[in-house]
């Protein structure tokens, strides 16, 4: 093995566990906001890491120039989007997790109030039962019912 191959074998696996950490955090972590920051950032780290290593063990010049342009796409939009997604929960008011101790979007100007809970809805008066217009057939007997031979 010569040491391209070393080093594109530590590289990939290394993007893949950051991978696998970032879709482990976004199955275990307790409310958007967190998973958002488990999925931008972790994932993000780890297409690095990949594309990092194929253009490291392909060697051409080509190879780097993809890498290189996936990677500057991929870190403008991944962050971005989550960054995005994350404001568009907070406006809609998805609640933050209970252990979290500061709001700080709470003070901003632009910030829209947290919707209030609504009260619970009264239960109108319960309307006497109606009479029906036709009259009720009885109901089929079942299979499991024994049913009387015609004789």
């Amino acid at each position: 093995m010569t040491l391209r191959d070393w080093i594109a074998s530590a590289l990939i696996p290394l993007g893949v566990f950051f991978s696998l950490v970032a879709a482990l955090g976004v199955a275990r972590l307790p409310d958007t906001y967190l998973r958002m920051h488990a999925s931008t950032k972790a994932v993000t780290l780890g297409m690095w890491l990949v594309s990092l290593g194929v253009a490291v063990q392909l060697g051409t010049p080509t190879a780097a120039a993809f890498a290189l342009l996936i990677s500057f796409l991929f870190a403008l939009t991944a962050p971005v989007s989550g960054h995005v997604l994350a404001r568009a929960a907070y406006r809609a008011g998805n609640p933050l997790w209970i252990n979290t101790h500061r709001d700080d979007l709470a003070s901003q100007p632009w910030s829209r109030p947290r919707p209030e809970p609504a009260p619970p809805a009264t239960s109108p008066a319960p309307s006497p039962p109606s009479t029906p217009s036709t009259p009720r057939r009885p109901p089929t007997p079942t299979s499991s019912q024994a049913r009387p031979l015609d004789t």
